[in-house]
């Protein structure tokens, strides 16, 4: 078989395994739209795989020669066996790399829990990809209710960016919003071969249009303090500083706080919202990190009566 014949076999064989998957095979959400062909389309997998939509269609054309390490992660993208995986890189003419092994998942340490548990103000653990790997029951209280979500959508920039309510609560969205862009393109320099981070990268273009234009920037930043406005719907407005505290034991593990200057409005809320924690959270530490609390419909005369958010 000549160059262009294989060139050709190849794209062929993409687009064969493109029609093979669904949204849903490779989390993203279902678009209700009637597709005109089965399967993914281009722009998802260009999406997926972090490259141009022109360039995966001039490879599935067999116009032009992908390199290896795209070649590699269409594999991973397209959910390809050892055996497809390595038919498609002799195709290319390319060498089979050695399949690199998936990190293993990250762990807090019991240390790391009691002091989370200590702290009287919000605080949780990040770590790579901005996965939230453990919380205090008043960051669930402030933030959302972890506990109820799965392992998958435990990710700040998931939360940020794909979740309704978690959106509606940050009153200065379009400041924190681009931040955890900047910060995911300082984890993709740290980390290139980190499948989940591209499949988040991917996701969150696909579905987003601004996490799209600002991941299309470039920017970058590691920022480690700031402020945050969030809307509370059970104590109201709020402006918190957060700071980033990276852990020695393991530097892709942060702890992430939240306090209010003192005597201002915000410090009265937080300590308002750590009363209502104490008396309804529960005693019990459960699940992945510690206790939660589900914030409904605040009774009539809480704080927060006043000042319950927009719908």
């Amino acid at each position: 078989m000549g160059k262009d014949a294989k060139r050709r076999e190849l794209g062929q064989f993409l687009k064969a395994r493109r029609a093979d998957l669904t949204p849903a095979d490779v989390g993203l959400p279902a678009d209700g739209e009637h597709r005109r062909v089965p399967g993914l389309r281009r722009e998802e997998v260009a999406q997926l795989a972090s490259i141009s939509v022109q360039y995966y269609t001039r490879v599935e054309q067999g116009r032009l020669q992908a390199s290896a390490p795209v070649l590699v992660t269409l594999a991973e993208v397209l959910r390809l066996d050892d055996d497809q995986r390595t038919y498609l890189l002799e195709l290319a003419g390319k060498e089979n790399p050695r399949r690199l092994p998936r990190p293993k998942p990250q762990e807090v340490r019991p240390q790391t829990r009691r002091l989370l548990e200590a702290l009287n103000v919000p605080a949780l653990i990040l770590g790579r990809r901005m996965d939230i790997l453990a919380w205090n029951p008043l960051a669930a209280a402030l933030l959302a209710d972890f506990s109820q979500l799965t392992e998958r959508q435990r990710n700040y920039a998931r939360l940020v960016f794909s979740d309704s309510e978690g959106r509606r609560r940050y009153v200065n969205w379009e400041t924190v919003a681009p931040d955890c862009v900047a910060f995911l393109r300082m984890e993709a320099a740290r980390h290139p071969d980190d499948l989940r981070l591209s499949e988040l990268v991917g996701e969150l273009s696909i579905n987003d249009q601004h996490f799209r234009r600002w991941w299309a920037a470039h920017n970058v930043a590691a920022q480690t303090t700031g402020v945050k406005k969030l809307r509370h719907p059970l104590v109201g407005e709020l402006t918190l500083d957060w700071e980033t505290l990276f852990l020695a034991t393991d530097p892709d593990q942060q702890l992430v706080v939240w306090t209010a200057a003192p005597g201002t409005a915000s410090d009265e809320g937080l300590a308002f919202l750590a009363s209502w924690v104490a008396v309804h959270a529960s005693a019990d530490v459960h699940g992945p990190a510690t206790a939660d609390v589900h914030i409904a419909d605040p009774p009539a005369g809480t704080r927060g009566s006043q000042a319950a958010p927009p719908t």
